[in-house]
């Protein structure tokens, strides 16, 4: 008898990010800004939160829901930050965001549906569709400004789309939705037979003007699942705390899919994260002035190389075109990496070939040191094509 492994889960390959990250071990002097990491400590309030459960012997299971009194926390939170409507029985905490849009996929999808996403995005929501017997379907908005276009979603929609899941702000591009387009995509979302899964997890990284939340239309409240956490916003990426903001029918059901997953989320890391909201919910403010100063920088060094880039208005990425150099951005990231000694993610890896990720989640010397190498060889490029 030959024993076999379930099919899709040998189709899985590591993350395209991971991929590239992973090659550093053969490139020990090459800069890395590849990883979403904040490069800030978890503040020090929300440390000392997460010991003193521990010390308490607060270690013990949680409602599988979460505490209450950090599912109330969030929903003050969300309705003070975002005027999202949602009361403590609306609110899942989870294993880190991730695990949250894992969960609510598995909630809704049943075999042969499709999922739309806007494209270029988070490489980790493929996986997660396909293997819960679902089919991604990707909407070009690389010339729509990064904005998902109404028609065009329109044009995509067949009896089979059980879902739209978008991410402003953006990873991997840092756009945000302007309020107009918020606006007409609720006006058509409301009249469609889907749901809408919203991952806002990089919602207190937006650098001009105020996030909107499409949790605070209260229109979509009963086909929504809103995503978010505190990986990003306050430095917590390993502490694994993430939210799931529903009506109470739609969580009633993700609860029992999380409840089979992961019981419930850490305990110490509820408690650190009841902090996080309450006495240290200003914390992501000097964390996101550093991101816009590092930001700044990056795109002026991109334009002054003549490179065409969109400046993103949130999160730590940026996604410049390198379409002008003729090769596939497979190509030119390992070139890069090879030749200068900068390791970035490709394009392709995002499902929109012809562009980079670049991540400046990193020390300012070494994104200085970076842009010198990534000028560098774009001046050895073009002097090749010459």
């Amino acid at each position: 008898m030959s024993l076999t492994l379930n099919n899709k889960a040998t189709k899985l390959r590591i993350s395209g990010i991971r991929e590239f990250s992973n090659q550093l071990v053969d490139y020990p002097n090459a800069l890395n800004l590849t990883i979403g990491q904040p490069d800030f400590p978890t503040p020090e309030a929300v440390k000392q939160a997460g010991i003193q459960a521990i010390e308490s012997n607060k270690t013990a299971y949680s409602p599988n829901a979460g505490l209450l009194e950090l599912r109330q926390v969030v929903a003050t939170y969300f309705k003070e930050r975002y005027n999202c409507q949602y009361a403590a029985s609306e609110v899942l905490i989870t294993n880190g965001a991730t695990q949250a849009i894992d969960a609510v996929l598995r909630t809704i999808i049943e075999p042969g549906d499709e999922i739309i996403l806007s494209a270029p995005m988070y490489s980790g929501y493929i996986p997660m569709i396909e293997y819960a017997g679902a089919t991604p379907v990707f909407l070009d908005i690389t010339e729509t400004n990064f904005e998902p276009d109404v028609a065009a979603l329109k044009a995509l929609m067949t009896p089979k789309t059980k879902a739209i899941m978008l991410n402003f702000p953006s990873n991997p591009t840092g756009a945000t939705l302007s309020h107009e387009r918020m606006d007409e995509l609720v006006a058509f979302l409301k009249e469609e037979d889907v749901y809408l899964i919203s991952d806002e997890i990089y919602s207190e990284i937006t650098f001009e003007g105020e996030h909107r939340s499409f949790g605070s239309y209260p229109e979509l409240k009963e086909k929504m699942f809103l995503i978010s956490g505190l990986s990003k916003s306050h430095s917590m990426t390993g502490w694994r705390i993430g939210f799931i903001l529903a009506s109470e029918a739609l969580i009633d059901t993700t609860v029992k899919i999380n409840a089979f997953n992961i019981l419930c989320a850490a305990v110490p890391s509820q408690y650190a994260a009841i902090e996080a909201l309450t006495g240290s919910k200003d914390a992501p403010l000097p964390m996101r002035d550093s991101y816009k100063e590092r930001r700044d920088y990056i795109y002026g060094r991109l334009v002054d190389m003549g490179i065409d880039v969109h400046k993103p208005n949130g999160a730590f990425y940026i996604f410049p075109s390198i379409k002008q150099f003729g090769m596939t951005s497979h190509e030119f990231a390992t070139r890069l990496l090879k030749e200068a000694g900068v390791c970035v993610v490709p394009g392709s890896v995002f499902a929109s070939e012809g562009y980079l990720r670049i991540t400046y989640a990193y020390a300012f010397e070494t994104l200085v040191e970076a842009m010198d190498r990534l000028e560098q060889f774009v001046t050895k490029v073009r002097a090749e094509q010459a």
